[in-house]
């Protein structure tokens, strides 16, 4: 997928595994899937525009996923789907729109609602990083946290150890919802619904929503992304005829298990939260992570 531009995924994939070209080989493509799976009110992401610079913004609700609507599979399938479609039409479009090749995108991770129960999510998350990392190397530019709790702290203080030196300079914390901030690289149209404040200038409010409350949230199956997606995605299945066994009505896909380092993951950052809990008497719900 290079668009005109057969050299960028070479790069890409060089780059992240440092310019071996051995390692970089060793990187397989994950075939894409063809059924649409409605998990959006579980597994928040969406598109809510572009930057200045014509970037895509993707927001991801970190806090308030909770990934309990569905089978692992289907989660992984809609990564998987939301990653073709970003790279076979939103950035291509971007490309078009602001005549110029546009290969990554921006993230927003919004950690509002962030709980330790969170953790019991590492084993997805794991796997969901694995394969951006494995089949979608440098398709993010930064990444930026905003609407951390007090909790938050605490896991990343253990989580930055175990992320790769790229990655760690990509990431930036902003003060609370980062509005101020995030107004110097994007239009306020694209800022994401947790980074506005209700009545912090025109076209704020509920003017912008729809009756529902709904058009507005780039999490929503009505957000028009979403809906592009969807009919993208039913229009792509009639194209394709599945080769393999269906099995629950969907086609799934194998994707690679973290490695044995990463088992020590969870006890990492459950040694550092106890550490914490102990010195500013964080609470008492470790009991609560698996």
């Amino acid at each position: 997928m290079h668009h005109g531009y057969p050299t960028e995924p070479l790069v890409r994939f060089l780059k992240a595994r440092d310019w071996n070209v051995q390692k970089a080989h060793k990187m397989k493509p994950i075939i894409p899937v063809d059924l649409y799976r409605a998990v959006r009110d579980s597994q928040l992401v969406g598109v809510s525009g572009y930057s200045k610079e014509g970037h895509p913004i993707i927001a991801i609700g970190i806090g308030l996923s909770t990934y309990d609507k569905a089978s692992v599979n289907y989660y992984v399938q809609s990564h998987i789907q939301m990653n073709e479609y970003r790279d076979r039409v939103v950035l291509p479009t971007a490309t078009e729109k602001y005549g110029r090749h546009i290969s990554t995108c921006l993230k927003i991770l919004d950690m509002t609602g962030l709980k330790l129960s969170a953790l019991n999510q590492i084993k997805l998350l794991s796997t969901i990083a694995t394969i951006d990392d494995l089949n979608y190397p440098e398709k993010t530019g930064t990444y930026y946290i905003v609407n951390a709790p007090y909790i938050f702290s605490a896991c990343w203080k253990a989580v930055k150890p175990l992320l790769q030196e790229r990655t760690k300079r990509k990431i930036q914390v902003l003060q609370g919802c980062g509005r101020d901030e995030l107004l110097k690289i994007m239009d306020y149209s694209s800022l994401p619904h947790f980074c506005r404040k209700e009545g912090s200038g025109s076209g704020s409010g509920s003017s912008r929503n729809s009756s529902n409350g709904t058009v507005d949230n780039c999490f929503s199956l009505d957000h028009t992304f979403h809906q592009q997606l969807y009919n993208y995605i039913k229009q792509q299945s009639t194209l394709i005829e599945a080769s393999l066994p269906i099995r629950q009505g969907s086609v799934h896909v194998k994707f690679p298990k973290p490695g044995l380092e990463d088992t020590e993951i969870v006890k990492t950052i459950q040694s550092e939260l106890d550490r914490f809990a102990d010195q500013n008497a964080v609470c008492n719900s470790m009991n609560v992570v698996k």
